[in-house]
């Protein structure tokens, strides 16, 4: 297939891109680049040192004779440039990675709202909006989030997408259906997603288009088998407040003597995905899409579920590393419980990669290598939910700032 796969810089882009085209797709990468300045802005970067994308994209053609086709494109600005290109290449299928993916980054300020919305929604609106005009019947796979449920303990298993409901009538009749699982965002870039969700709803419904959205854990890990190949095909690897996903970060810490930041009680439930089994999942996705006039197909494109300081309590026993309990800098629940349902995947041969030691030092053994590049200062989570949770939050959790004298 000629695959689009929009996003595909980024920390999942890229290494779904070297897997497909691997698999011997046609892949084109559009992407505006706004990963890399959002380093720019916080003042950190990727724990492994990246290339430019035209640089990895000639080392994997020169690693294995496939060419990757880079296209700077903002999806969320460039509506007539992204509708030429469509029109021009006509994708058999796209892969939408192209939003804002950080909630605490979501959260730092008004701009930051504003940008993440302005993003997130036009680009997805854009590219409907794009698809419908061309009458161009590509299967579109998105990359959404578990997060659109919510983590409200409710003693149910979440289904994948919709929920079955009964709705009394005026009759005194029980009439069924099934409707999307109420939406829950935690954050604005959760928020995000859920209008997606509705976006994705209407254009199925009113234009037949064939949609499937990715409902995805908390990624971990660092390679995929086609990232190894190459020193300079490695993944982006985020380890700040702001991006790095919370087992990676326990991780790096444990790496680096910093201590393991647990946010509030730490019984925080999660669901959690390996970065492998992340683009194997996108894969099964895109060999199984919807029929036309379908309604969109929803996966939760998870594995596992665990709790925060279950996670940092294993990290510590493992390494050694020490814990600290800090403010949480979210507004959510101090405790949840967390059961997902995730047959559909497990039904077309997923087999899940689950935290296993092996993995977990692999990213340890990266996180040591590269360790002369973290900047401690950013370590910290610090993007609060609201102002006054930002008055309660430790920058500091080392403790190694200059203190007064009294």
């Amino acid at each position: 297939m000629k695959i689009a796969v929009m996003g595909g810089d980024g920390f999942i882009g890229w290494p779904t891109s070297l897997h497909l085209s691997d698999a011997g797709h046609d892949v084109h990468i559009l992407d505006n680049l706004s990963r890399r300045w959002i380093d720019t802005e916080l003042g950190v970067q990727s724990l492994t040192p990246m290339d430019s994308i035209q640089e990895r994209t000639r080392i994997w053609h020169a690693e294995t004779g496939r060419r990757i086709h880079f296209n700077l494109i903002d999806l969320a600005k460039d509506y007539e440039l992204l509708k030429k290109w469509l029109s021009e290449h006509r994708p058999d299928a796209i892969i939408h990675f192209a939003e804002q993916r950080a909630a605490p980054y979501s959260m730092k300020s008004d701009r930051h709202k504003n940008y993440t919305v302005n993003n997130n929604v036009s680009a997805t609106h854009n590219l409907l909006n794009a698809l419908t005009e061309l009458n161009l019947d590509a299967h579109l796979i998105h990359l959404g989030t578990m997060g659109v449920y919510g983590y409200s303990t409710v003693g149910a298993a979440i289904p994948e997408g919709y929920l079955p409901v009964g709705i009394e009538t005026a009759d005194g009749e029980t009439f069924s259906q099934e409707i999307l699982y109420p939406s829950n965002p935690g954050s604005i870039y959760h928020m995000t997603k859920c209008l997606d969700q509705l976006l994705f709803q209407f254009y199925a419904k009113n234009d037949g288009l064939r949609i499937t959205d990715l409902h995805q854990g908390i990624v971990w890990g660092t390679h995929t088998e086609q990232t190894r190949r190459h020193a300079q095909l490695i993944n982006r690897f985020d380890y700040d407040g702001d991006y790095g996903t919370v087992l990676n970060r326990f991780l790096i810490q444990a790496a680096i003597g910093y201590p393991l930041t647990v946010h509030g009680t730490g019984g925080q439930t999660r669901a959690f995905i390996h970065i492998q089994d992340s683009v194997r999942c996108i894969e099964l996705a895109l060999n199984n899409p919807p029929a036309r006039g379908a309604r969109v197909e929803i996966f939760n494109q998870m594995t596992e579920t665990h709790r925060v300081r279950d996670l940092a309590e294993m990290i510590a026993r493992m390494s050694g590393a020490k814990i600290a309990w800090l403010p949480n800098p979210r507004k959510e629940a101090a405790e949840n419980e967390l059961i997902v349902r995730n047959e559909k995947f497990l039904d077309l041969g997923l087999e899940p990669t689950t935290l296993e030691a092996g993995l977990l030092g692999e990213i340890v053994d990266v996180a040591k290598k590269f360790a002369y590049r973290v900047d401690r200062s950013r370590v910290p989570a610090v993007s609060a939910w609201t102002k006054d949770i930002a008055a309660t939050i430790d920058h500091d959790p080392e403790g190694k700032r200059l203190k007064s004298v009294s």
